[in-house]
């Protein structure tokens, strides 16, 4: 008998919601612009947000065709659903297809919404999908390059919430989102490194053009950068001004004790491989986040 209820599992595995998480950089545009609790602007970017996950899924579903073979000789990538069997290449494919097309209806249903800026969301999040396809095919074997895709699909998400409500984008949540997806990058392709050099096992096949010395070196450089970009903007006349308050630099120990933390989780514990599993599980790195965001609420309608 048919277990519909497991292969249902597979499929939604398949798309690989946890990744999901990522896509909440959407929302930082209302966070900064003080419209968190807006509904008129809470409503279209949450229809951009669920247009975005699809489309991501819809690339996590070509992947996972695009690497069938390599993941099928791999000891952990053998497990995904494609590559153990509990789904075909041609059903990938639909629900891939199925993916993008309900992602572009979501941004079509709410036109009403997002007004004039439907045509820029489209070109976003096409563009979004043209990269990562190119993505999967080619560029992610060439060092670097790799890494610095993974971060400028962040800049595009948030890029995708300005669109999304008309919200200007200032140069520092620009430069912050793009060091911060940066250090996780990096820090994610140390893992790889230190996986290959202990065991010979290649996650990826430009693993080789990267060494843990070069690795350390890059990781201290970005988070450096991105410590320094978050304090910049914290003392910025023009954050201050428009936060109405002198006091946003308080912010800045949370955001150290996080990039603090992730650098002990990535040298000491060797646990960077996904950065999605350590927002869910590292307790440490919750408890900065929660922290960071209370800080502001009290810092804007508090010490006001």
């Amino acid at each position: 008998m048919i277990n519909i209820k497991k292969i249902m599992k597979r499929y939604f595995e398949l798309l690989r919601p946890h990744q999901w998480l990522k896509n909440f950089f959407i929302f930082l545009p209302l966070f900064f612009d003080h419209h968190m609790l807006d509904i008129s602007y809470l409503v279209p970017t949450v229809l951009v947000f669920f247009s975005y996950c699809l489309a991501a899924s819809g690339i996590y579903c070509f992947n996972d065709i695009y690497d069938v073979e390599s993941d099928k000789k791999h000891f952990q990538k053998c497990n995904r659903p494609i590559a153990s069997g509990a789904v075909s290449k041609p059903a990938a494919y639909a629900l891939m297809l199925v993916c993008y097309i309900i992602s572009f209806v979501i941004l079509m249903l709410g036109n009403f919404e997002l007004g004039g800026s439907i045509f820029k969301l489209f070109g976003v999040i096409g563009f979004y999908i043209l990269m990562n396809i190119a993505y999967c095919v080619k560029l992610k074997q060439i060092a670097i390059v790799d890494v610095f895709i993974i971060a400028f699909g962040f800049v595009l998400r948030i890029v995708a919430g300005g669109f999304a409500t008309g919200i200007h984008l200032s140069q520092w949540i620009v430069l912050m989102t793009f060091l911060l997806a940066l250090f996780l990058a990096f820090a994610k392709r140390r893992d790889d490194v230190v996986l290959y050099e202990d065991s010979g096992v290649k996650m990826r096949k430009n693993v080789n053009r990267y060494n843990l010395t070069f690795m350390n070196q890059v990781i201290v450089v970005v988070s450096c950068l991105t410590m320094m970009c978050y304090i910049m903007y914290t003392v910025s006349p023009e954050i201050v001004e428009k936060f109405q308050s002198p006091y946003i630099y308080m912010t800045t120990i949370f955001v150290l004790a996080g990039i603090f933390r992730y650098l002990q989780l990535t040298v000491v514990d060797v646990k960077s491989g996904s950065p999605t599993k350590i927002l869910i599980n590292d307790r440490f790195i919750q408890a900065c986040i929660v922290g960071w965001i209370l800080m502001f609420v009290i810092i804007i309608y508090v010490l006001k």
